[in-house]
Order: structure tokens, then sequence, then C-alpha cells
């Protein structure tokens, strides 16, 4: 059987979620007003129903993030939330909390683990299928060989993994820096992004090894060339991260992954297959140098690799536009190929290593009018765009039209006239008159007028000698009905309760979660239990020291990072992999401007650096 192959994109909210399935995804995710990932991106019900109407006329689906973990207080309210998103017609859960697990069961919603529970090895992959999940959401940590190594062993797992966006630098769901330092929990859908701030390297007797730099701060993550390599390794759904960014970058970043997935599906058609219906076309060319980033990079794909952060800035950089060739009073000349428009945004990297942007004026060629001329400004310096006022014009406007290829077959019956399309059949009574000259042109004009629905018609089947004269007005009336049969007929899955799925059995009470219960963790709250019933289930599932979530107690000295990211790689420190040995005292310690410090520890047996508070 051919694989299905889903590009699953990210909605803040009803507009982007439409145009993502406009510009080629075949699934979007999006949160709901509440228990989501990230909090400032909440949706109404009515928002998320609409949404589902609008994507499953392409057979496309939408999954509700319902991924944080929920307190005791908030049981009931999660409990009416998912019911709501049932009747929504929401195609799956995505979740974290256990408790939340159990609800979603209990009515036949169809739920998929987070990333936010950790899910790097074999061992928890299978644990999360027995207990009812039909789709794991990969770590974003994993190599391409250790996604095939997971596939191998549960090949029946949907494996969703993560194509393109920002980086958290901590395997999610067990990042607490944010709790720890502002109070805000990254399970709780409000992380403050300790990780993106600036930190000082401090060795055990003071020495600054690095001052203010962005130490933890990652680049952004792009696959666009390697999603034939992740489809080998067994990924079933390539997911966009962003659901806070606006409807530009979603427009963008989908078209572009989209174009790659068809590429793909064509070069190898007996085998791949997209997960949705519909053809796009696009008034602008898709490129992801446009669209917000900090530099890419493809992280831990063929395992550890240098560059993988960007220690100057947090900040977008963009695409390399040229190096700065001359100065001249208010203006500088750009050496390169690349063409500017007023108000475009430009980026460079001055003398302290910070970014400083500033805005074009006015462009006369390749001579650019900052509005102010910047201060750090030289000749040979690299030039940055970060906002292209061009692409943002055409991505302001509609941008692309999604439509679904359809057949149709007109036949005469014997009280009328019969119209199929794509499967479906409608009918109208009406007398049959013989035509005194060809219909045929105008039964086929009249058919194919499907302005304004989801359909485009690339054939109409007419039988051999077929000489009917049939008014337009009825021909009108044929093709009304057909098409508002096929956005409800079975080739849609927006029929009755198609969303709810029979409740699967679970594992046994009791079971041993392989390598998760009493060794995945050394540290309890890293189950992140925050409710009764979450605790309830790990009891039966053999977890004896089920203590509370790092939200609800605040242990001393805490583990509140655990990294695949390195510094001692990074700097070229890891004897490991070939780099020279360290001239420091460790332990080595992170350390805010404001004096407040964390621990580093090297785990090398797992290849993973450990934050501690």
């Amino acid at each position: 059987m051919k694989r299905r192959l889903e590009l699953l994109a990210p909605a803040k909210n009803l507009e982007c979620g439409i145009a993502a399935i406009d510009h080629g995804a075949d699934a979007v995710y999006i949160g709901a007003s509440q228990f989501g990932a990230r909090v400032a991106a909440g949706n109404s019900i009515d928002d998320i129903r609409q949404l589902c109407e609008y994507a499953h006329v392409f057979a496309a689906k939408v999954y509700v993030t319902v991924n944080t973990i929920i307190f005791d207080s908030e049981l009931e309210q999660t409990r009416q939330l998912l019911n709501q998103l049932r009747e929504a017609g929401v195609d799956a859960i995505l979740v974290q909390d256990m408790a939340v697990l159990r609800m979603a069961q209990s009515m036949g919603l169809t739920v998929h683990a987070s990333t936010q529970t950790d899910n790097r090895t074999v061992e928890k992959v299978r644990w999360l299928h027995d207990q009812g999940f039909e789709r794991v959401v990969l770590a974003r940590e994993l190599s391409a060989d250790e996604i095939a190594a997971i596939h191998h062993e549960l090949p029946n797992v949907e494996l969703e993994v993560f194509v393109h966006g920002a980086l958290c630098v901590s395997y999610s769901g067990l990042c607490y820096a944010s709790q720890y330092c502002f109070g805000r929990s990254a399970n709780r859908g409000a992380c403050a992004q300790v990780c993106r701030m600036k930190f000082d390297l401090i060795d055990s007797e003071g020495t600054v090894i690095e001052h203010q730099r962005h130490l933890l701060s990652l680049k952004d993550l792009n696959q666009s060339d390697h999603l034939e390599e992740l489809a080998e390794a067994g990924a079933t759904s390539f997911k966009i991260e962003g659901r806070l960014k606006d409807v530009g970058y979603v427009k963008n970043v989908t078209a572009a992954y989209s174009e790659r997935l068809n590429e793909l599906v064509n070069r190898f058609p007996d085998k791949y297959e997209r997960a949705s219906r519909g053809r796009c076309t696009y008034t602008f060319r898709p490129d992801l140098r446009k669209t917000f980033n900090r530099g890419y990079t493809t992280y831990f794909l063929h395992g550890r690799q240098p560059n993988i952060a960007s220690f100057d800035t947090p900040k977008a950089v963009g695409e390399f536009v040229g190096t700065v060739k001359e100065l001249r009073g208010n203006s500088f000349n750009v050496a390169g190929t690349a063409s500017f428009a007023n108000g475009d945004g430009l980026c460079f990297m001055n003398d302290r290593r910070e970014l400083e942007g500033f805005r074009v004026n006015r462009v006369e060629g390749n001579r650019l009018f900052p509005l102010k001329m910047p201060v750090g400004l030289r000749p040979g310096l690299r030039l940055y765009r970060n906002n292209d006022q061009e692409m943002e014009r055409l991505l302001s406007k509609p941008s692309a039209e999604r439509k679904i290829p359809v057949t149709m077959s007109l036949q005469a019956t014997d009280n009328g006239f019969a119209l199929t399309m794509d499967g479906m059949t409608v009918e109208v009574e009406a007398e049959h008159q013989q035509a005194e000259k060809p219909q045929n042109d105008n039964i086929v004009r009249q058919l194919t007028r499907l302005g304004g629905t989801p359909f485009v018609c690339s054939e109409v089947q007419l039988p051999d000698h077929f000489n009917y004269f049939i008014p337009s007005s009825l021909l009108a009336t044929l093709r009304r009905k057909a098409v508002e049969a096929r956005m409800v007929g079975p080739m849609s899955p927006i029929g009755p309760m198609s969303h709810i799925r029979p409740i699967r059995p679970i594992g046994p009470i009791g079971s041993p979660m392989g390598g998760t219960v009493g060794s995945h963790y050394p540290l309890p709250y890293l189950y992140n239990i925050a409710n009764g019933e979450a605790r309830a289930f790990y009891k039966q599932q053999g977890l004896s020291a089920a203590t509370e979530a790092f939200e609800l107690h605040q242990p001393k000295d805490a583990l509140l990072m655990q990294c695949r990211h390195c510094l001692r790689f990074a700097l070229g420190f890891c004897v490991k992999h070939g780099g020279e040995r360290p001239r420091w005292h460790e332990p080595l310690y992170l350390q805010l401007a404001n004096g407040q410090r964390f621990r580093l520890e090297f785990d090398c047996s797992k290849c993973q650096m450990n934050v501690y508070a």
C-alpha cells in the first residue's frame, strides 16, 4: 500500500488555519481556549468548528492541542472542553497529561502523544502506543537513524517529526527554567524563553570563558532538503513549528514544504501519496529564506554537528543579500545580486557582535539610502534582509487557491437526468427534448462553472449520441446539487461523527513501562504529575514514588534542562568528538546578568548537557 505523507501546519487562529489549508497543508494543529502549550494562541470552539468544516472538504484534518499539565481544579473544565471539541468535529487531540488521555479515550477521541511527553526511545514510544496513543510526536533531537530504529521496531505507530521552525534547547516537557526563574511554566503554555537570554559562562574558579552571549539559543530547524530521508526513516507527518507565527509565515512555509512533498510523491508515485486532496496554485514563489528565521540548521538529523546555535543573537537574521561595499554620506552600496525595495528591513553584526538593524528608505539600483544611517555599518560587513517588503506585499493579499479536480458524467434517466461527480450521483426530473443543434458545448460550459467552490472539473463525460436539449437553469441545478452532495459525501470526512473512533483497548493495569517508570527518569517530578487522576494512572503503571510536578513543589538544586546541545562541543572542547582538552576548571556555570547562576553537568555517556538550578 502507498504510505500517506502528511504536511502538518500551525494555526495561531482561524485565519492562519484556513491559509494553511489553502497553501497545501494536509492537517493543521491549533490551540483551544485553554490548556494548550502556547497560552497566547487560544481559539474559540466556534472558530475550531469552522476550521474543521473547511479542512474536511479537502480531506484535511484538524488537531487541537490540549497538551499542558492540568491541575486538580481544572479537571472538570478540561472534560467539558474535550466534549466540546468532540462535537466540533476535531480529528485528534494532542496530549501531555495522562488524565487528559483517559478523559479523551472515554469520549472516543483520537489521541496523539505531544512532544511534551518526551518521546526519544523505542521503549517510551511502545509504552505510549500501548496506552492508546495512535500517534507519537517525536523529540526534535532525534536523528534519521534513531527515527528509523523506532519505526523498525514499531511499524504500526504513526510517527510525527518536526521539520521546520524554532528549536527548544531542552528536551520538550523537561524544561523548568522558565518556571524556576519567572514562575511561568513551559508545561503550562507560558514559557518565558530563558534559553534566548544572554549568559556568562564561568568556571569553578570564577574565570569568565564567554561573556554575555546567547549560549543556549539555537538556530531554527529546516529539513526541507531531507523530506525523502525522513519519509524513508518512517515519518508519517511532517510538522512545521509556529503557533505564534503570523499568517505570512504560515503561507510561505506551508507552500514551500507542500511543493517539496509533491516533488517527493511525484518521484515515487507507487510508494507515497499526499494525505489530503486538492491542487494549490500560488501568486508568489515560496522561499524559506524570506520568512522569520534565526539562521537554519538540520540539528541532529545526521548526528552531532557544529554551528547549531546562534550565540550572537536570538533574533531573526534572514537571508544573506550581499556585502557592504562603500559608504557615501547618507547612503551605501551593496556588492551582490539581490534586488531591494523601499521599506526593506536589513541587518548586520556590528563590532560588538550584536545584531544591528535598519529600514531602507530609498533604493537606487544597488545604492541604498537608510532612514537613518546605522552607526556600526562598515565596508565588508555581511548584510542580511530580515524583512522583505515585496514578499510581505504579496503575502498580505490572497496568495493561493486550492481546488479538488473532479470528473462529471451526465446520463439520461427514465424521468430526467443524472449527474455523477466524483462518485456522487444526483438526479432531476425533466422532460426529454431532442435538440435541433448540438448541445455538448453548452452542457460542458454550464456544468464546469464551479467558481466559488473547492472544485475544478477536469472532464465532462457524455454518452455517445447524447442529443438532448437541457435548459441552462436545469444544468445549474444539477451542478449545485452535485456540489452539495460532494461536500458532505462519503469521499469527505465530514459525515456524521466520522471523527469519533471506537475506544481501543489500553495496556493492562500494572504493565511495565519499559524504560520509563523507575528508570527513564531519575527524578520523580520529571513525570509532570499535577493532578490526582494522573497520579493514580502512574501508580497503576508501577510508579511508586509519584511525586508532584515541579510547578506544585519546586525541589532544591533541581535539574532544569536536559539538552542534546552541548557547550563543550560547541566551543571546541569535546575530546570525545576530536576537540581540545578543556583548559577550564569544572563545574561550569551559566550566569544571567542579574547574577542568577546555573550549574552545568556533562553526561558524556548520554552525550547530554544538564542544567541545574
